[in-house]
């Protein structure tokens, strides 16, 4: 008999949440980039949603800041009931504008921030915000320093009374070099306990849980190390091409766009030492002794890829040469592969595979930990089918969609002869604690209102990250791809990126 999976679905009653008491002070949230897409799909319906649990202070006010004229109440109204679902909240809809400001200005207007400050002190004496202010940088990352060097000028990048924050989007640079660069301009103005460099993906439960599994549970926590796992597997794939955004991408690239800043993130929680606590200090630093364990990557190690013509779902979908603001003969990579190596005591021999991509075969996150497998010898003194398989034990956490964690281990099949079956042990967050609208948002956008900086990268780590893979970029920069496109749309990516991880013989391990 053929090996087959079988799902074996655990019975979770629902879990009553218990409600936070985390309730930060009043105070006044500035977004600048206030008519973009960020703003509209993410942050203020996010807002929102804190706001309907009682997450928020009432005094709290929104001001949003951009270049162009708007109906920024009516906007955002619209934006919450397609993003949010606010469609039956009509009355809770109302409260929230009428928290909102919105002030037009160019951001490098010395007299549109004059006109912002004095608009903050009248919000200050009427809503009894406290003179607490926290900046939101949802623009454009050529923007970042000119809007924080006019902060620190006009006065705003410090309260008399209260606190000042600032919270500034991905990317961070665009090597390691850039990435300094900006640190210093910013470092200039505020200090590293004010500054939230936000990076979306630590705002997921699925993420925040991987701390949970492996130190709240002895089972895991004693096979953690090299003695017993084999390898791991960190895959970014999506199914979309870039989706108008050609433009940005022709600029930033896979390795840029996903590897550097998510990946390394799941990355450092997998394999960082326990911290002696919970908070930013302690978590942050175990990251980054991981990042900077990290051995060098040879180039040798490295695989580049970008999509061509190809069906998926029965859909014929372009190549990204022929994407809208692509450069027809673009060396830009949509795919990246790496084998890294941890150089510590708990990882040391342990390969680690890294993958991201776009219009790949299917869209899913997820940390695959394969265990090593035990001595068979007892298998081999006994009768067996021939079509039975031992696999590996496979520890999966899905990052997205279908957030869960699943174990596979070998079963014997029922019958006569000892035949061994993979079966699969899977858990579902939906399942278990019910479906869940909550965006990384919410939970990052309510930790900088407390000061909470745990899920916020520090400027050590950023750059160190970057000086990990700047050595690769520059190397790929040098030498032009012969074989772009080199892989179809609906694939799991060029042949090379097999090859990379069939050379250790192991395989990727395809959902």
């Amino acid at each position: 008999m053929a090996a087959r999976e079988i799902r074996i679905a655990p019975e979770i009653e629902n879990v009553a949440l218990p409600k936070s008491e985390r309730v930060p002070d009043p105070a006044v949230i500035v977004i600048f980039g206030a008519s973009g897409d960020l703003t509209k799909r993410k942050l203020l319906p996010a807002l929102f949603h804190l706001g309907q649990q009682g997450l928020l202070p009432s005094n709290l006010a929104i001001v949003g800041v951009a270049r162009r004229n708007l109906d920024f109440c009516a906007n955002i109204k619209e934006s919450i009931i397609q993003f949010a679902g606010g469609q039956k909240e009509a009355e809770a809809l109302d409260a929230f504008a009428q928290k909102l400001t919105y002030h037009t200005m160019d951001f490098d207007d010395d007299d549109g921030y004059t006109q912002l400050k004095n608009i903050l002190e009248k919000i200050d004496e009427e809503c009894g915000t406290a003179g607490n202010r926290l900046f939101y940088l949802a623009v454009a990352p050529e923007y970042f320093a000119g809007i924080v060097r006019q902060l620190g000028g006009h006065g705003l990048a410090r309260s008399e009374k209260g606190y000042a924050r600032i919270i500034i989007e991905k990317p961070f640079g665009r090597d390691l070099v850039s990435a300094k660069q900006l640190n210093d301009h910013v470092n200039q103005v505020f200090n590293e306990d004010q500054i939230f460099r936000i990076d979306h993906y630590l705002g997921k439960e699925t993420v925040q849980n991987i701390l949970v599994f492996r130190f709240a549970n002895g089972i895991f926590e004693s096979v953690w190390n090299r003695n017993y796992i084999d390898n791991i597997q960190i895959t970014a794939a999506e199914t979309l091409g870039v989706e108008g955004r050609g433009s940005f991408y022709e600029k930033a690239g896979a390795l840029r766009d996903v590897v550097q800043n998510h990946i390394m993130e799941l990355l450092s929680l997998v394999a960082m030492e326990p911290p002696i606590s919970l908070e930013a200090d302690a978590v942050r630093s175990e990251k980054l002794k991981v990042w900077r364990a990290i051995k060098p990557i040879a180039i040798e190690n490295t695989v580049r890829g970008q999509y061509a013509l190809g069906n998926l779902d029965g859909h014929q979908l372009l190549g990204y040469r022929e994407e809208d603001r692509v450069n027809p003969d673009s060396a830009t990579e949509t795919f990246a592969a790496l084998n890294l190596e941890i150089e510590n005591w708990r990882w040391a021999g342990v390969p680690i595979y890294l993958r991201a991509g776009k219009r790949l075969a299917k869209r899913v996150t997820e940390i695959a930990i394969q265990f090593k497998q035990p001595p068979m010898l007892f298998f081999d003194r006994i009768h067996m089918n021939q079509d039975s398989e031992i696999q590996p034990n496979l520890l999966i956490m899905r990052i997205q969609p279908n957030e869960g964690i699943s174990l596979r281990f070998g079963a014997k099949v029922p019958g006569p002869f000892t035949n061994v079956c993979p079966v699969v042990m899977d858990f579902q967050y939906a399942t278990a604690f019910g479906a869940s609208s909550a965006s990384g948002y919410e939970r990052l956008l309510l930790d900088a209102l407390m000061g909470d900086q745990t899920l916020f990268a520090h400027r050590d780590g950023v750059e160190a990250s970057w000086a990990l893979y700047t050595p690769v970029l520059e190397a790929w920069a040098q030498t032009r791809p012969r074989d772009f496109p080199n892989y179809p749309s609906g694939s799991w990516g060029p042949k090379a990126a097999d090859s990379l991880i069939g050379r250790d013989g192991r395989k990727w391990n395809n959902p």
